[in-house]
């Protein structure tokens, strides 16, 4: 054993901690935030004044947590209290009663018809897990897990451009007194990313909850299993212009989700496939750079307040993203609008063939329906913000004349098999001849989408398979 003195020499190889700390302190006056004694020190400080703020006007924490609180996530987004945060928004944007027994046993009794219906329409079962009747928390509740996956990849990209503009010059050389620098903003940056975004993520997904009438009617799998939901508070509201008997309304919408979730049960590649695709397209995204930098005045963060916080949000709400996508991105999109088209065509053919024989104002629940896809809905409107993603129906029709092709050329049984697997799906091109898909004189080529896409998919798919 040496008992000599040890070497007190700094490593030439590694930043000076002393110099660190100097360019640190200097930076932070810059930005009018004095620092006295150790830098270390004075990050906990920081991070311990953003994690006491809450959001104006509700008192709800803004939702991150505390360098330390969760090994090997410092400064991580704290997604219960961002759930919490979207509960309490959507509470403030009108009652949210939760159902009661009325309002289960009419659910159950429209269930019982709608199911026997689909019985004779369809070749796949009905699902196995009890319909249920929600509140708007309780759709908050359940479909959070879906929401965090695929969000999660736009958080990653929002706190690295963060950094990227407050430590420019930080590098990925760990001998770079920068990128020691950066490495020490970390948390704190990761902390404000989170409120910039968190916010806009609660607030998004409350205006879903307080619009959506069932639980999947945006399209995507999001409850954690096959399952009819319908929320009762949103139905009146969403459909009041219509002069038809509610306990009709209520039955067709009963009658889409079950068909819907007829079709995610029996097709078990389907709901993972439809988030992967969102999540690969998530990961694609570049963050507007200069978009951040307008919205945060960065020789003015001593005066960084919840109000000021909800403020840069409100600047940046719209223009995260770049305009412009990668070729892989407008791949993606392509892939998954068809899909979603393709999953809402089956759905309207499957209906339609139902409510004409059994339901008198079944043209006018028709159009209602088209009516809403139609106009700017608030799904819409939560994937372009929160994730730069412009998902429009367009091509729904198309797809629902295909199955009605299928179906007079096959039969149920013929056009129902189709869904066996994801490479006898029909492609964006066979919507635009229906026909000759179904007679098999049109060249199926498959999406246009690289194999590294599909490689891809295929292992987040796996990964979705090992978590469950």
């Amino acid at each position: 054993m040496n008992d000599g003195p040890h070497d007190s020499t700094p490593d030439p190889g590694q930043p000076d901690p002393d110099d660190m700390a100097e360019q640190f302190r200097k930076m932070m006056q810059q930005f009018g935030l004095p620092m006295q004694g150790d830098p270390a020190d004075f990050m906990s400080q920081l991070s311990q004044m953003l994690q006491g703020m809450s959001v104006p006007g509700t008192g709800a924490p803004v939702g991150f947590q505390a360098p330390g609180q969760q090994p090997g996530r410092a400064g991580a987004l704290d997604w219960n209290r961002i759930k919490d945060l979207a509960r309490h928004v959507a509470a403030t944007k009108g009652p949210d009663p939760t159902p009661g027994r009325g309002d289960r046993e009419a659910l159950l009794d429209a269930s019982r018809l709608a199911e026997n219906w689909l019985d004779q329409a369809c070749e796949f079962a009905q699902v196995a897990a009890q319909p249920e009747a929600w509140s708007r928390a309780e759709w908050i509740e359940n479909t959070f897990g879906a929401w965090q996956k695929v969000v999660e990849p736009v958080l990653t990209s929002l706190t690295s451009a963060m950094t990227n503009l407050l430590v420019p010059d930080s590098g990925e050389n760990p001998q770079d007194p920068m990128a020691a620098l950066g490495a020490m903003m970390g948390p704190v940056l990761r902390q404000m990313a989170s409120m910039l975004y968190g916010s806009q993520l609660a607030e998004g997904l409350a205006d879903l909850a307080v619009t959506t009438v069932s639980g999947t009617e945006i399209g995507l799998q999001v409850l954690p299993q096959a399952q009819v939901v319908l929320l009762p508070s949103n139905i009146a509201a969403a459909w009041n212009d219509l002069d038809l008997d509610p306990r009709d309304i209520e039955i067709y919408l009963v009658l889409r989700e079950a068909a819907r979730q007829r079709l995610f049960n029996a097709v078990g590649w389907l709901g993972p496939q439809l988030l992967a695709l969102v999540e690969h397209y998530a990961r694609g995204i570049r963050i507007d750079s200069s978009a951040i930098e307008d919205a945060v005045d960065v020789d003015d963060l001593s005066q960084l307040t919840p109000d000021k916080i909800q403020e840069l949000s409100r600047r940046l709400q719209g223009r995260l993203f770049e305009p412009t996508r990668t070729p892989e991105q407008e791949g993606v999109l392509s892939r998954l609008e068809t899909l979603l088209a393709l999953i809402e065509g089956w759905v309207d053919e499957v209906t339609s063939q139902v409510a004409g024989l059994w339901m008198p104002q079944h043209a006018q629940l028709e159009e209602a329906v088209r009516r809403r896809r139609a106009t700017s809905s608030p799904a819409e409107a939560f994937f372009s913000s929160l994730l730069g993603l412009q998902l429009s129906p367009r091509r729904v029709r198309d797809a629902a004349n295909l199955w009605a092709a299928l179906r007079d050329g096959r039969g149920t049984v013929g056009r129902d098999a189709v869904w066996h697997h994801p490479d006898l799906m029909p492609t964006a091109a066979d919507l635009d001849d229906p026909l000759g898909y179904v007679s098999g004189e049109s060249v199926h080529n498959g999406d246009e989408i690289t194999a590294d896409l599909d490689a891809e998919l295929e292992e987040l798919l796996r990964a979705e398979g090992e978590d469950d």
